[in-house]
């Protein structure tokens, strides 16, 4: 099969919906409520999984969020098994990512120089 097969995408894109609902339901207290799954890459042969995940918040609910999460990786194997009909459940790895954090930056940067370049325009 090859990486990027329709197959693979849409078992790809079923794992990261489930996944959500799974995290949405954990009772941990660490796991911030602002969680989301950005994306999830399962190999070809179903035996891992890399789940990228985006947490809103400071640095602390950040590193609690990840370290619930890896505390209850069996939990969310065993409810992914459930609920997604497929030969083997993946091993799941969760990944922080700060692509959105990057992107809101970006956007306050890009907006902060067309503020002051329009400033400037105007006072000449």
């Amino acid at each position: 099969m090859r990486k990027n097969s329709t197959k693979n995408l849409r078992i790809n894109e079923e794992v990261a919906h489930e996944l959500a609902v799974i995290i949405r339901e954990l009772k941990d207290p660490r796991i911030a409520p602002m969680t989301t799954v950005v994306d999830a890459v399962v190999a070809t042969d179903l035996k891992t999984c890399k789940a990228y995940i985006s947490v809103l918040g400071d640095e602390k609910a950040r590193e609690d969020t990840m370290a619930g999460l890896k505390s209850a990786e069996g939990y969310v194997r065993r409810e992914l098994a459930h609920s997604l009909n497929l030969r083997n459940t993946p091993q799941i790895t969760f990944l922080e990512d700060r692509s959105i954090e990057r992107g809101v930056e970006m956007s306050r940067l890009i907006d902060e120089v067309c503020g002051k370049s329009v400033e400037n325009e105007e006072t000449e």
